[in-house]
């Protein structure tokens, strides 16, 4: 049997009676609105004596997963989403054969030169 300690098992170590005062929740706050491209305003909370500098400009709204940022008139644009492309669109973008042969001719070619041989 181990000895040492006088946790229980499954406690947390350090757990007891603790006021509100001692998470933080008197402490000087600070709101700030955040608006995304739909409107959707979202506030955050951030300590009163917090430099303007360090509050970002832009978080991500979780009402829509957008950008949001703090001026309401002019809120960051919907980000553009690229379309799924299926394996036969990435198909239809290979190389042709003969582009693939010139490619690996020159990539050849500049290892030879880096190396100096011209085997």
């Amino acid at each position: 049997m181990a000895a040492g300690g006088s946790a229980i098992r499954g406690s947390r170590v350090g757990a007891g009676p603790m006021g509100e005062q001692d998470h933080g929740y008197h402490a000087d706050r600070v709101a700030i609105s955040y608006w995304d491209a739909l409107g959707n305003e979202t506030v955050r909370y951030f300590a009163a004596n917090l430099p303007d500098e360090e509050i970002p400009e832009i978080i991500d709204c979780p009402s829509s997963g957008l950008p949001a940022g703090r001026d309401r008139n002019n809120p960051p644009e919907v980000a553009k989403l690229e379309p799924y492309k299926t394996h036969l669109a990435y198909v239809k973008e290979r190389r042709t054969e003969e582009e693939a042969e010139q490619l690996l001719d020159d990539a050849l070619r500049q290892l030879r030169e880096r190396r100096g041989t011209n085997a």
